[in-house]
């Protein structure tokens, strides 16, 4: 089954929205960057809330499209990152995230 990038990302949005992500921002990363077509960041409240969102939203997307995605990061749950090939996720706990600063990384045209 053939899957847009723009399906996946709306999929991936909803799951973050139902398990009550916080500061989600995504980014378009057609043009930008081959990684990916959209990159999203978002944080949840604490490490059992940041792994548990990324192991939804990974059964969601295995479910709905039969699609893998590779996951790095769970067990700690600091900061996940969650490849699908087209959308890039990253799930931070808000001090990881404040820390590394990705979105403005992104937002401001750079590179990797």
């Amino acid at each position: 089954m053939s899957v847009t990038s723009e399906t996946l990302l709306s999929t991936i949005l909803k799951s973050l929205e139902d398990d009550k992500a916080e500061d989600i921002v995504q980014i378009d990363l057609r043009g930008i960057s081959p990684v990916g077509d959209y990159m999203v960041i978002c944080s949840g409240r604490s490490t059992r809330q940041v792994a548990a969102m990324s192991e939804n939203m990974v059964t969601r997307l295995k479910q709905e499209y039969s699609r893998s995605a590779k996951v790095e990061g769970k067990d700690t749950g600091d900061w996940v990152l969650i490849d699908t090939g087209d959308v890039i996720v990253h799930v931070f706990r808000p001090e990881v995230r404040e820390f590394y600063q990705l979105e403005k990384m992104w937002q401001t045209g750079g590179t990797v």
